[in-house]
């Protein structure tokens, strides 16, 4: 039986990708990143979320794969990735079909010169 645990913009599966189909694993897990495509990634911001979670995954290893340590993961990784909407290295895509701002109001930068 395939478990899975959906977060706003992170969704793990207990599969492998096959044939652009996914197929239940016990021992494998699969990560799809912001799949209502709100944020703008970087390639550099993927790579850090994907590292981020082989972080998480090899900090778990040996755990079974139950619901809750999906979800356990997949909050820390929504953690991370409001972190990266906090530093500048991601940013809300202004054309995604569903503007929630869900991390937080997008900063505005002001220009101090034209006071």
């Amino acid at each position: 039986m395939m478990l899975k645990s959906t977060t706003r913009h992170v969704h793990i599966y207990t599969a492998v990708v096959a044939n652009n189909e996914l197929v239940p694993s016990d021992d494998k897990l699969t990560l799809d990143i912001d799949p209502d495509n709100e944020f703008n990634w970087s390639e550099d911001a993927v790579k850090a979320v994907y590292a981020e979670f082989d972080r998480l995954v090899d900090a778990a290893a040996g755990e079974d794969l139950t619901d809750y340590n999906l979800r356990r993961i997949g909050s820390d990784l929504e953690h991370f990735i409001r972190q990266l909407l906090q530093q500048g290295a991601i940013s809300y895509n202004l054309k995604s079909r569903a503007l929630n701002y869900s991390m937080g109001l997008p900063r505005v930068e002001v220009d101090q010169s034209a006071s």
